[in-house]
């Protein structure tokens, strides 16, 4: 069998050297470590930041869940499993969380992590003066007062979390959510600091300043090189961590990220569009491809800025019909991926899939509808609508982009193609520079509201500015009902029929994994990994 593992020279020079650590309850007995414990992980982009309270990526969850740890991890299913919260008591309301923390856990500087940090961090969050794009999740997590922290109504002393004392954490909530614990494994919720946030400000996550609380600390960052983090001999659980060296290295060209894959550079790398097939066979043990719960779509801008024609529903549902997902799914991605007509993934915890009208059609009858719809709008070949699509640096995403102009075509819709790094992207986004805009969703949490709260009018992440008060008001109705389908089933139809955004597909991860890495989690759907979780086997 064709092996293409990731082997360091180090480890060519010792072969099957004894291991250097012991072995972890992680590790099955009579497994033979390698002498080299490193992980080295692509990313699609470099990360804007390695703070927890202003993070909205995903690849920077997965580097802060190494850094930094919170009240609860999740294990190889996605099942919750205690951080830093060894238990807690609710009240009898739902309403009240007490949460005991871990003795003896500490800061890389050796400080204890206290209830405290929490408080500051969730207040932190929550602060306008933080303007962090992920206050919100706050809100969402129906934390008492937090609407009226994030709009500056109340200080964030109001917020409805408190130290009980330092190894007791209280939080309020205003609705009782059944997900409300499982919402907690998200990075934005982590504590940080006081002290050094304080004494070093914006400057706090330089390597040469940080201070974390997770299984390894912060080595160095080299802007779009790489970020390197090593195994911190304070964390709690130090003595059942294998691995001891991560590195994380940002490459936008997937081609050129599999190159380096082959060549023995990484250990991980997702598989670019149309080449999983080829990889599957080429390379059958390392080659997967587990459901991942995100989404991808179109966003419209129908806000202020954005252009006249796309506050038209016929125009938005033109756009989305004239899609072909089964020719992005089967010929394009080729990875296990699902055409998507709603915006849920359909893997997601206590979801049924709704039927929405344009799913039942065939793509001729989308197509011809689009057509129809377009033409009384007013738009056609012979007066051609003209819109920009952005997207950011991938050549995956490229390859879409160049896909959903040519379906596009036809209608008589002309498209300029525009195409950002992730950074640029991002900023345009939130300040609504845009007329359409690839938009992908990852799951904070395994609760469909994770996706369907994105889109009312409180979230932070509406960058499409796309407001239904009927919308709304089943995503509130959701919080307290016995069993939530139903409002998100009525949910789902409304976007189906206003079409904010168009729905693509819902991802899978086609990805090639070095051999020698275990403890990956393929059956948790999120993909929240863990390193502390992980180890290196000998050759």
């Amino acid at each position: 069998m064709k092996s293409i593992a990731a082997i360091s020279a180090l480890a060519l020079m010792l072969g099957s050297a004894v291991p250097v650590l012991a072995q972890s309850s992680h590790v099955p007995e009579g497994t033979k470590l390698a002498a080299n414990q490193t992980f080295t992980y692509w990313m699609q982009d470099d990360l804007k930041t390695l703070d927890p309270d202003l993070n909205t990526s995903k690849d920077g969850n997965d580097v802060l869940h190494q850094l930094f740890e919170g009240l609860y991890d999740q294990d190889a299913e996605g099942n919750l499993v205690p951080a830093l919260a060894t238990s807690f008591d609710v009240s009898d309301d739902k309403m009240t969380y007490t949460f005991h923390l871990r003795e003896g856990a500490k800061w890389s500087n050796g400080d204890p992590v206290t209830a405290q940090d929490f408080v500051y961090a969730w207040q932190r969050l929550a602060d306008p003066k933080t303007a962090s794009d992920y206050a919100w999740y706050m809100e969402l997590m129906q934390v008492q007062n937090a609407h009226a922290v994030i709009a500056g109504e109340k200080p964030v002393t109001d917020l409805g979390v408190k130290a009980l004392d330092d190894m007791t954490l209280q939080v309020q909530l205003e609705t009782p959510i059944p997900y409300f614990r499982q919402m907690l494994v998200n990075s934005s919720t982590f504590p940080v600091p006081q002290k050094v946030v304080e004494k070093f400000g914006s400057d706090w996550t330089k390597p040469e300043n940080m201070v974390s609380n997770g299984a390894y600390n912060l080595k160095s960052w080299k802007i779009g090189e790489s970020i390197e983090l090593v195994k911190s001999d304070s964390y709690w659980d130090a003595a059942n961590t294998t691995l001891t060296d991560l590195k994380f290295v940002p490459i936008t060209d997937l081609n050129q990220a599999l190159t380096r894959y082959e060549a023995g550079e990484l250990d991980f790398v997702q598989t670019p569009a149309g080449q999983y097939p080829r990889l599957k066979d080429e390379y059958p043990d390392q080659a997967f491809a587990p459901p991942r719960s995100c989404s991808y779509s179109y966003i419209f801008n129908v806000g202020d800025s954005g252009p006249e024609a796309l506050k038209d529903v016929r125009v938005r549902k033109a756009l989305s019909y004239a899609i072909d997902r089964d020719i992005i799914v089967d010929k394009i991605l080729k990875g296990g991926q699902k055409p998507a007509y709603s915006w849920t993934h359909w893997a997601t915890a206590g979801f049924t899939m709704p039927e929405t009208d344009y799913s039942k059609m065939t793509q001729a009858e989308r197509m011809a509808k689009a057509k129809e719809l377009l033409k009384e709008a007013g738009y056609g070949p012979d007066h051609p609508l003209k819109l920009r699509l952005m997207y950011n640096t991938s050549s995956d995403h490229k390859k879409l982009a160049i896909a959903v102009q040519q379906f596009w075509k036809p209608l008589g819709v002309e498209v300029t193609l525009e195409n950002y790094e992730w950074k640029v992207y991002l900023e345009k986004q939130q300040q609504h520079d845009f007329d359409i805009s690839r938009y992908g969703w990852c799951a904070d949490y395994n609760e469909p509201s994770t996706y369907l709260d994105v889109l009312t009018s409180w979230s932070d992440q509406d960058v499409g500015e796309w407001k239904d008060p009927a919308y709304d008001a089943l995503l509130k109705d959701s919080k307290t009902a016995a069993d939530p389908q139903a409002d998100y089933t009525k949910a789902e139809q409304i976007l189906a029929e206003q079409m904010p955004l168009a729905p693509v597909y819902h991802y899978s991860l086609p990805m090639l994994l070095n051999s020698h890495i275990k403890g990956y989690p393929f059956e948790n759907v999120e993909l929240n990994w863990y390193a502390k979780n992980m180890y290196r086997t000998a050759n």
